[in-house]
């Protein structure tokens, strides 16, 4: 059988995980997957090499605005009734559009602000749809399965036409030869999806199959793009994930080990491979000066401004200035929101890393650090935090996981009994109350009115019985079930 992306963390921690994907739960439309295979769409983008068949810039914009415009669309097809979940994360985003709208209303970066904000106003209206089925692990299978088929477009791309995929206009870098994309786009998304596959492999949550179905060819993207970004923040990321769950999780304290061992075998006996990789042919003082990016950081901050440029920018434009791009998230958000639009960026990513910090250990709180760091991380060289953009679907994906479960606000609910609470005697009057029996511990054996493994059936004498002196067997409450009460 031939093995796909692996299946989503367990929301509860690692231990005792088995190895396959969990199905999807229950209540949560297929379609959900789908407006978020759109959002996806929509943040791919126009700009890129050029691809085999020429697309006009003009058709791929169509293509990813009414990608956005139905991903909108079915989210409010879905949820009519508008039942959104509370979310500091999706407050301070709002508040980044309302800041965005501020900012371009004087049109100094001409009408094409205002179409942006309209653009990120659905963006975010979406994702405030979707905030009503929030489930950290499913959204992370969605992610995966997403962006490996961006991939797979990628690959399919070096594989007809490998001249058009790595041009020389590149540097001999991995391009979209089928969509345009630019190498630190691949870059990223190899990246992403490797650091979250690897998690799920040692949170037991996929096979190992399915894990190097993924990895193994993303890594192989990754490397042929030459994306240092990417890669350092990929390392960075997963030491901090799997940090997070070394004092939980045997596997994860080996591969803890293996990965320092192998770092610095790698270190010693390729150093002189690894540094050519980085450099990228490039001069010393190219590399030092991140390849002209600082250059283009110090005239755009030397610039003079006035006051409400300042605080609020000049508007949602094409992260450029003087026709070249800015590179970095934070001076990017300074130019078209100013300060008032860095501090709610600064306040995003706060607020998520400390909800991670606050969260007991677990996988889900291991993918959600992977994701903040690696988008902290990417933002000194990459644009996108103040704007839809993918690093909004990964900080998207990082709040999903970290929220508590829509139960939980409610008390105990259905699906949160399982065989394992019954047999380990953890077994409480709420849970009984609240009809808490799942589907989970039925097929474990633990049927209504059955015995349970390791639960003794106490005896209890009824006084007035039919049979004077005679001890009768009462099935205790919870054999019965919580069905109708």
């Amino acid at each position: 059988m031939c093995a796909g992306p692996p299946g989503p963390p367990d929301t509860d921690g690692t231990a005792g995980a088995r190895p396959h994907a969990e199905p999807r739960p229950a209540g949560t439309p297929r379609t959900v997957g789908t407006v978020w295979g759109l959002l996806v769409l929509n943040t791919l983008g126009s700009a890129g090499a050029k691809t085999i068949v020429p697309l006009p810039r003009s058709l791929i914009q169509m293509a990813t605005m009414g990608a956005l415009v139905t991903a909108f669309a079915l989210a409010l097809a879905l949820n009519l009734r508008l039942r959104i979940r509370t979310s500091a994360y999706l407050f301070l985003l709002t508040l980044m559009l309302v800041l965005s709208v501020i900012s371009s209303a004087h049109l100094e970066s001409g009408f094409g602000a205002l179409f942006r904000c309209f653009r990120l106003a659905l963006f975010v209206g979406t994702l405030w749809l979707l905030s009503r089925w929030w489930d950290g692990p499913l959204f992370v299978r969605h992610h995966i399965r997403t962006y490996f088929a961006v991939l797979a477009s990628v690959a399919a791309g070096l594989v007809v036409s490998p001249g058009a995929a790595m041009p020389d206009l590149y540097g001999g870098r991995l391009v979209g030869a089928l969509w345009p994309l630019t190498p630190p786009q691949i870059g990223q998304y190899a990246a992403v999806i490797i650091g979250l596959t690897v998690l799920l492999l040692l949170g037991r949550r996929t096979t190992g199959a399915s894990a190097a179905t993924v990895i193994v060819p993303s890594l192989v993207l990754l490397a042929l793009t030459h994306t240092r970004t990417a890669t350092v923040a990929l390392l960075i990321g997963l030491v901090l994930a799997v940090g997070s769950l070394v004092l939980t999780s045997a596997a994860a304290r080996r591969f803890f080990t293996w990965a320092v061992l192998s770092a610095t075998v790698a270190a010693v006996g390729l150093s002189s491979l690894l540094q050519a990789w980085f450099l990228r042919g490039q001069s010393q003082e190219n590399f030092s000066n991140l390849t002209g990016r600082a250059k283009v950081w110090d005239a755009l901050l030397a610039a003079p401004r006035t006051t409400t440029e300042q605080l609020f920018g000049v508007g949602l434009g094409d992260k450029s200035f003087g026709g070249l791009p800015i590179d970095n998230s934070w001076l990017a958000v300074y130019n078209e929101q100013g300060l008032a639009g860095v501090t709610v960026v600064a306040a995003i990513i706060i607020v998520l890393g400390g909800v991670a910090l606050l969260r007991p250990p677990s996988l889900s709180r291991a993918c959600a650090i992977f994701l903040i760091s690696y988008c902290a991380i990417a933002s000194y060289t990459e644009a996108g935090l103040g704007d839809a953009s993918p690093y909004l679907l990964h900080l998207t994906v990082a709040a999903a996981l970290l929220a508590a479960p829509a139960a939980a606000a409610h008390g105990p609910t259905a699906g949160a009994l399982t065989a394992g609470a019954l047999t380990s005697g953890a077994l409480t009057s709420g849970a009984l109350t609240s009809g808490a029996l799942t589907s989970g511990a039925l097929t474990s054996g633990a049927m209504p009115g059955a015995p349970v493994p390791g639960v003794t059936t106490p005896k209890v004498t009824v006084p007035g019985a039919s049979a004077p002196g005679a001890a009768r067997r009462r099935t205790p409450p919870w054999a019965h079930g919580t069905e109708g009460t």
